[in-house]
């Protein structure tokens, strides 16, 4: 089938699913918004096991697993975002084989393009420790790791404090950790690019910035991920042609904290997003 495709197609009118932790996927859902306007997508938010980058890797991938098949057999997506570094790391594998014909796009800390970034050589990693232990992770820093030095922080309670809107631990955390990375600037032997390596922290950027310096570059993954989505949907036929999007938030725990972030951090649209409780089985994962 024609790469660049556009479907008029019922299968063309299902909706993306959009998975995280907690709130923090919602950075993934507005770059996915801006880069996808016509198309419908399903957000849900495990906000009742949030955050992911304090639990074992067990876990986080029975909770994967059981919603994205959630998303698959009771929301009918088209294709699965996973906006959660952690659960990438330790899931995303699983998914590829659970749902084999199933478009996944999953987030990994953008060590690629910071490389063509630096100017110093010197790159800060802010991730939760999960993710800096995974074998997902540690593999891909050591094919990296001559390009350029990997300042790897583990943000301990950042995920966390950004899930509660904790002003004051949000801004404790964001200057302890920017400590631990090293120093900031421009000159040599100073860390002029810092990637986001969990999708809440861009949420807090400025906050960071307070300690890091207006020069140094930011990364995360919003829009190559949105780009690569749409790259997936295009090859398949499935990009939806015309109309007007629309955005369903979904938490398994209180939707509360979930529609006051949507209100925060979602740019406004035609079409608002609605939220609700997400009913999901312990059991709902396939075997």
């Amino acid at each position: 089938m024609n790469a660049g495709r556009v479907a008029d197609t019922p299968h063309a009118d299902r909706p993306i699913g959009v998975f995280d932790s907690g709130v923090g996927g919602l950075s993934v859902l507005r770059a996915l918004r801006d880069a996808l306007p016509q198309e419908h997508f399903v957000y849900v938010a495990d906000t009742a096991h949030a955050p992911y980058g304090e639990r074992g890797d067990a876990h986080v991938a029975e909770r994967t697993r059981a919603i994205a098949h959630h998303l698959v057999q009771a929301q009918r997506i088209k294709a699965l975002v996973v906006a959660c570094n952690t659960a990438t790391a330790a899931a995303i594998h699983l998914l590829r084989n659970d749902h084999p014909r199933l478009p996944v796009v999953g987030v990994e800390p953008a060590l690629k393009p910071a490389i063509a970034l630096t100017r110093t050589g010197h790159v800060a990693v802010f991730a939760t420790r999960v993710t800096l232990g995974s074998g997902k992770f540690e593999a891909l820093h050591a094919s990296l790791a001559e390009q350029a030095a990997f300042h790897l922080v583990p943000c301990d309670g950042l995920a966390g404090a950004i899930e509660r809107d904790d002003a004051p631990a949000i801004a404790a955390l964001c200057e302890h950790y920017a400590r631990a990375a090293g120093r900031f600037g421009g000159a040599p032997g100073e860390i002029d690019t810092l990637v986001l390596g969990c999708t809440h922290y861009p949420f807090v950027a400025e906050v960071l910035r307070r300690s890091t310096g207006e020069t140094v570059r930011f990364i995360d993954t919003g829009e190559p991920v949105a780009q690569q989505t749409r790259r997936l949907l295009a090859a398949a036929g499935t990009l939806r042609g015309a109309g007007t999007g629309s955005a369903r938030l979904l938490a398994s725990g209180s939707p509360c904290a979930l529609d006051a972030a949507a209100q925060r951090w979602l740019a406004p649209s035609p079409a608002a997003p609605s939220t609700a409780r997400l009913a999901l089985a312990e059991s709902a994962a396939p075997a």
